[in-house]
């Protein structure tokens, strides 16, 4: 298992980001959660078995999805995988 943490900034909030990466989701074999921050920036969870299925969705929703365009930047880092979780959602 992989797991990463990334954090986008820009125009991320406000836009349907959240949905937009729960809707993606769905098209890839992965879990974990999306949620705002209070300082205006996305924060993404994600755990997949294999790097490269990690890496697809993540391109898919930087590059390819109708609101990569509000990515300003991201800053991604592994962690330890992700326990308890089990599909992907939306965090409050």
């Amino acid at each position: 298992m992989i797991a990463k943490r990334i954090v986008f900034a820009g125009k991320v909030q406000g836009v349907g980001f959240r949905y937009a990466t729960k809707e993606i989701a769905r098209s890839y074999d992965v879990c974990g959660w999306v949620k705002n921050m209070p300082d205006g920036t996305v924060e993404l969870q994600i755990m997949a078995e294999t790097d490269s299925e990690l890496e697809a969705f993540l391109k898919e929703l930087t590059e390819e999805s109708a609101v990569a365009h509000h990515i300003q930047s991201m800053h991604a880092q592994v962690i330890p995988p992700l326990e308890g979780v089990v599909g992907f959602c939306i965090e409050r």
